[in-house]
């Protein structure tokens, strides 16, 4: 039978957890000694692959760190060690590298896969909770893992070892990425789907309004005429240009209720450009996205004109439109 569990307490035991968990994570940041260097070391070096392996939950987590390894530039794979023993050894290529993961440092089969492998003469890095079992005596370095206790109330089922493993292993994934200096846009070339691949390499000209989408008005447009032209793009601003038709203002929401604290209603019938911010940020069209929602941050700005090589307003571009492919909103890749 259930057991009713007020709200109230639901929700400590839940922040206790996360507490703890954390606390972990710190300790292992504080802990960190010298292995950890020669493990960054050795795979810096590794002409190969990093091949991960675990069992259980420890492979489960060996997957996704082999996973976040690929994706910023350490080529990596996941190799179950039951499967090694019956014939995936032969997926193994010359110069790899093997990361072996198990909290106990005690799982039967990745030992006897170990074994073999240093037999072979693989380097071996081992990752586990124990120091002294017989995982780590058999590598050729060991990443402290270890953790006072599980989250779980009975100390049995594997949480906050399995999400230091997970943090330890995004720290050699991000070292290893500042090390190689992978930029954004190697990222971008080994993501090209989804949102995170659009975001590094879609152009601002791709996803701007433009035509009639485009809210322009000219410097001798009142503020109403601006608004009817904002209303009907539901942009919320305006590029205002001169009579050759080059960029010299943008009007926005946020000038306009800063000038109608002071003119009222009045101010519908002045023209745009007394109000319009003169010599207005714009953007280019080939700039990359990710470098756009880069100054939309910075400069906490809601949009921003576009303009053509002329100095021409090309088009308009939102946050709004860089809300559905920024990976802050979107992190399944």
């Amino acid at each position: 039978m259930t057991k009713t569990i007020k709200p109230a307490k639901a929700l400590q035991a839940a922040k206790e957890t996360l507490r703890q968990e954390g606390r972990a994570v710190l300790r292992a940041a504080d802990t960190l000694d010298a292995a950890f260097e020669k493990a960054i070391g050795i795979m810096l070096r590794c002409k190969g692959r990093a091949v991960l392996s675990g069992i259980g939950k420890s492979g489960l987590i060996g997957r996704k760190i082999a996973s976040t390894l690929a994706s910023t530039g350490t080529p990596s794979i996941f190799l179950n060690p039951v499967d090694c023993l019956h014939g995936d050894l032969g997926m193994l290529a010359n110069n790899d590298i093997i990361l072996a993961l198990s909290y106990s440092g005690e799982t039967e089969e990745l030992s006897r896969l170990v074994e073999l492998l240093k037999k072979d003469g693989r380097t071996v890095i081992a990752m586990t909770g124990r120091p002294h079992s017989r995982l780590a005596e058999l590598a050729d370095v060991t990443i402290n893992a270890a953790v006072d206790r599980e989250a779980c109330p009975y100390n049995i089922t594997p949480t906050t070892s399995t999400t230091v493993m997970l943090a330890l292993g995004d720290a050699l994934a991000i070292t290893l990425m500042r090390l190689k200096s992978f930029t954004d846009r190697d990222f971008a070339r080994l993501h090209p789907g989804g949102s995170l691949g659009k975001l590094l390499t879609m152009r601002v000209r791709a996803i701007m309004h433009t035509g009639k989408n485009n809210p322009v008005v000219k410097e001798s447009a009142t503020v109403q005429d601006a608004l009817l032209v904002m209303t009907g793009t539901r942009l919320g601003a305006a590029s205002v240009i001169n009579k050759s038709g080059k960029l010299t203002g943008f009007f926005t929401d946020g000038d306009l209720r800063r000038h109608l604290q002071k003119q009222g209603h009045q101010l519908l019938q002045q023209p745009v450009c007394r109000v319009m911010t003169k010599n207005p940020l714009s953007l280019n069209p080939d700039m990359l996205a990710s470098e756009a929602a880069r100054v939309f941050s910075a400069r906490n700005i809601d949009n921003a004109p576009v303009v053509d090589a002329k100095g021409r307003p090309a088009g308009i571009l939102d946050e709004r439109d860089l809300l559905g492919i920024i990976p802050l909103a979107d992190k399944d890749e």
